[in-house]
């Protein structure tokens, strides 16, 4: 797909992401759609409500109604799509920094849509065959109010709100301005958690830290959990559908070892997991030991999604899937990534033990992430092709799902072009830190050199 990538579409706003191709969009999900009505949500960013009203107007004119969630979580706007039985457009970057934003679709069924349904949009978006309605017949807008509430109401009804009160825990929360801001502390406090907040006011301009919840930008964090004696601490991104956690000494602990962790604790004989290209090794591992099927997919939650349908409708159970940044999926809670219900299953193990001694199994592995820019598709292509040209020169298993993943037993390395952003991912992760760091420096060094000569 050209404009939908791995996670919808992003770019940085009012250059790339204007309200014009918003409001494009808009028209062809409406257009493709053919419902009465659409929901528009979005995140905190400066450029949201400038892109949401691009979007309701495309919407209303092609005869759709529109209802107005304002700042509302991704998985509260899924929420609100499954009880509703209406499709929701998604005003959001995620991770992204602060002057990108972008558009995520979900489905009446509060399901991101799958890449059939994407192409399907995009379709009707390239062909610019909008099924646009005359003046009388065009949408209504109305503000819909009350939806962050019932969404943490029925938040606290899907987890086990009695043992996290008994664990009488203290939770550092670093929302990061981002649309948790407005849920994920009451939330925590509805658990009986006693709740610390660093960058806890809802900001567009992100002014404490960039939303992508990775250490060096969640040092704020580790300081808060050790400053108040908390007894773990919570990230989320810029639309709250992941979850970073700190343990009780204010050490991050990798996304890769807390969904190993949370996987062991869900994960039976007989039924399938699924994640993607880049999987650790520590997923991998309690797949095996508990006679698990592990299936991989390319990056990216709508790769995820498609997967653990397609799954399903042939029976088979898929009680955890998702990926090491922090964006889990419990099928039989809703099919949507939800960092503050993460954070609450996380929060029933710490209830038990400390969190330190939750991942400690996981421990042992070192894991390394460089990313390369390119400026234009020449230095993208070439990167790929030495990523390719080291993979036949390894003495390695090669997986080319996403990329080129060389897996050599003891560690693995993998180059793949970002779905979001103009980059080239190099991932790498093995026992050893120096083996990692090695792994991912000659891969460096090599998309560097053909970038270089490109």
């Amino acid at each position: 797909m050209n404009v939908f990538g791995s996670s919808g579409t992003r770019g940085v706003a009012n250059e790339e992401l204007t309200p014009e191709f918003v409001l494009r969009i808009a028209k062809s999900v409406g257009t493709a759609w053919r419902a009465e009505r659409v929901a528009i949500a979005r995140d905190t960013r400066r450029t949201g409500r400038m892109l949401a009203d691009a979007a309701a107007s495309g919407l209303a004119s092609v005869g759709v109604d529109v209802e107005r969630l304002g700042v509302l979580p991704t998985p509260g706007a899924q929420f609100y799509a499954e009880r509703e039985g209406v499709g929701v457009m998604v005003i959001t970057a995620s991770h992204n920094p602060p002057q990108y934003n972008g558009v995520k679709l979900v489905g009446d069924d509060g399901v991101e849509l799958t890449v059939a349904d994407l192409r399907e949009i995009e379709s009707t978006l390239l062909a610019e065959a909008f099924d646009t309605a005359p003046w009388h017949a065009t949408g209504r807008v109305r503000e819909i109010e009350g939806v962050r509430e019932t969404y943490v109401d029925e938040l606290l009804s899907s987890v086990d709100r009695e043992t996290i009160a008994e664990g009488g825990l203290t939770v550092a929360l670093d929302p990061g301005h981002g649309a948790g801001s407005l849920t994920s502390p009451a939330f925590l406090r509805e658990l009986g958690c006693r709740v610390v907040t660093v960058n806890g006011q809802p900001d567009g301009h992100f002014p404490g830290r960039d939303p992508e919840p990775i250490p060096e930008n969640l040092e704020d964090l580790g300081r808060l959990v050790r400053a108040s004696g908390a007894d773990v601490g919570i990230a989320h991104d810029g639309d709250a559908d992941r979850a970073i956690f700190f343990d009780e000494t204010g050490t991050y602990l990798e996304g890769d070892a807390t969904f190993a962790a949370l996987a062991a604790a869900e994960l039976e004989a007989g039924d399938t997991t699924v994640s993607a290209v880049n999987v650790s090794q520590r997923l991998v591992d309690v797949a095996t030991d508990v006679g698990a099927n592990l299936e991989l997919t390319p990056i990216g939650s709508t790769n995820i999604i498609t997967r653990i349908e397609e799954l399903e409708a042939n029976g088979r159970r898929v009680p955890i899937a998702g990926e090491g940044n922090g964006g889990i999926f419990f099928p039989g809670y809703r099919l949507a990534r939800d960092g503050a219900y993460t954070a609450a299953r996380f929060l029933e193990l710490v209830a038990e033990r400390r969190a330190s001694e939750i991942v400690a199994p996981f421990d042992g592995y070192a894991n390394v992430r460089r990313n390369i820019h390119y400026e234009s598709t020449a230095e993208r292509d070439a990167m790929l092709d030495a990523a390719a040209n080291q993979a036949q020169a390894a003495d390695a298993e090669l997986n080319t799902r996403d990329g080129y993943r060389l897996d050599y037993g003891d560690a693995w390395v993998l180059a793949r072009p970002s779905g979001t952003e103009p980059l080239v991912r190099i991932y790498a992760e093995a026992r050893e830190e120096t083996r990692a760091e090695t792994l991912a420096a000659d891969m460096h060094a090599a998309l560097a050199d053909a970038k270089a000569a490109a």
